[in-house]
């Protein structure tokens, strides 16, 4: 069964309607992305390669974690969902660090728009085990550890998903 999505107004808040995950695109309906940063006490981030099969930036580089908020959920049950899903790391609410809300609005080609509202996170954490890291092979590629170097290079270098709030904060954290 396809994920449903709570539909949003440009505002952010809901409007009542709930659509199918390609509903939500076809028709550039807005709706809330997660988008979550993982980093250990070093100043790593996790990063991850989307899986290079993905309808969007398949193969870029990107945060820890980013995916859709379904309906019925809060952002922060999202977040949390999504990273278990994805990388296999439970998460308590107490774990993850609101930074942030903004928005994007874009074709991304013929019938496909991303209106998204993205609410990003901070995890600060030890130590990041990348032994312990089971990726979910539908939408990650593999994960590692990137410090901030690193992170303003892939930046440079267009291998990242475009997310410029979202890394214009990280790399001010990280320095």
């Amino acid at each position: 069964m396809e994920e449903l999505i709570d539909v949003l107004n440009e505002d952010g808040t809901k409007t009542g309607k709930i659509v199918t995950r390609k509903e939500v695109h076809e028709k550039g309906l807005w709706h809330r992305i997660v988008v979550i940063a993982i980093i250990d006490k070093e100043g790593h981030v996790l990063m991850q390669q989307r899986a290079k099969d993905k309808e969007t930036n398949p193969g870029k580089w990107d945060v820890s974690v980013a995916g859709h908020v379904s309906a019925g959920q809060t952002s922060m049950e999202a977040a949390i969902r999504e990273v278990e899903e994805e990388i296999g790391i439970h998460l308590k609410e107490k774990d993850l660090i609101y930074i942030l809300t903004y928005q994007t609005e874009r074709k991304v080609k013929d019938n496909f728009y991303a209106n998204h509202i993205f609410d990003f996170y901070l995890v600060r954490t030890e130590v990041i085990d990348l032994a312990k890291i089971k990726i979910q092979k539908s939408e990650v590629e593999q994960v590692k550890l990137c410090d901030l170097e690193e992170v303003q290079g892939m930046l440079l270098n267009n291998l990242v998903v475009e997310r410029k709030p979202v890394y214009e904060t990280l790399i001010k954290y990280l320095k």
